[in-house]
């Protein structure tokens, strides 16, 4: 009879342990998707301020319409980028030729003191500086369900309900500051 105890015993800490860690598998992946859509977000907040910025800049610059293709096409390609390896390379093409657009402007003194480009380049700053922020907490929740799913005995779960790793969401280390703080203008 004590056999029999023990062995019942066991199983329900095993099944206690399954349920555990695949109540953790889950916990890990809804917030790697949470942090995901935070990232999207906020990419959505720099398309949609990439159009006036290009206008802002076409008033001024009128011969630039090769950059200005580049732009915009790299904004839709960013656009259509599916899951963090391709979104990060289309964002790592995007801040190229985002750099572009700020190497320009430094071309045209009346650009660069214009109210309504500052104000887009310090929108653009910011937005950028808040993508680097959900990119970090998207990478880190990523790393822990990406270790979760690898180490042993967890992995044993992780395999049997078909929890897969996800992606990194990285860019290049040159295109981290593709956008500059605005400079000061003095009156």
């Amino acid at each position: 009879m004590v056999i029999f105890y023990i062995v019942i015993a066991v199983v329900v800490l095993a099944l206690f342990y399954v349920v555990a860690t695949y109540n953790g598998l889950i916990t890990l992946k809804t917030r790697t998707e949470e942090s995901w859509s935070d990232i999207d977000v906020q990419l959505k907040r720099r398309y949609d301020l990439i159009p006036n910025l290009v206008n802002t800049v076409k008033s001024y610059a009128k011969h630039e319409k090769e950059l200005f293709e580049k732009v915009t096409q790299a904004r839709a390609a960013a656009i259509d980028a599916k899951g963090a390896k391709q979104q990060g390379e289309a964002e790592t093409e995007l801040s190229k030729t985002l750099k572009s657009i700020f190497a320009v402007a430094e071309n045209y003194p009346d650009l660069k003191a214009s109210q309504n480009f500052l104000s887009l380049q310090g929108e653009l700053s910011d937005t950028e500086n808040k993508i680097e922020a959900a990119r970090r907490f998207y990478n880190a929740n990523v790393r822990d369900l990406n270790i979760k799913i690898k180490t042993f005995p967890s992995n044993i779960i992780a395999n049997s309900f078909k929890f897969e790793p996800k992606d990194l969401f990285e860019i290049e280390e040159s295109q981290k500051e593709a956008v500059k703080e605005p400079p000061k203008v003095e009156v």
